[in-house]
């Protein structure tokens, strides 16, 4: 499966349950889950004292991540496939001029 078929999968999904919103909202909701996945990382590493380890809801953390990422994608009509070659693309750039991939900032 790729990006454009998972975009039009959860596009079905969202439409069908009648679940689609304004860009605020997913932006919100991102930030949310993003919060949500940030605490896996804390109880995975016992909040710094090791190193991370997956904990329980990890996989449900990222896909919820992932949703709502690609709700935002649906809801701007934007293309992940192409945003991701983008930035790869950018990212190779940066790297085959400056030896490293950050922006210099």
């Amino acid at each position: 499966m790729n990006l454009s078929e998972i975009q039009d999968i959860v596009n079905k999904f969202t439409k069908d349950r009648g679940m689609n919103s304004g860009i605020e909202v997913r932006m919100i909701d991102l930030a949310s889950e993003v919060g949500e996945l940030s605490k896996e990382v804390l109880k995975g590493t016992k909040y710094g004292s090791k190193h991370f380890q997956k904990t329980k809801e990890w996989e449900s953390e990222i896909g919820d991540v992932l949703f709502s990422l690609i709700c935002i994608a649906n809801e701007t009509d934007t293309s992940l496939e192409d945003s991701l070659n983008y930035v790869l693309n950018k990212y190779e750039k940066r790297f085959n001029n400056k030896g490293d991939f950050s922006s210099g900032r």
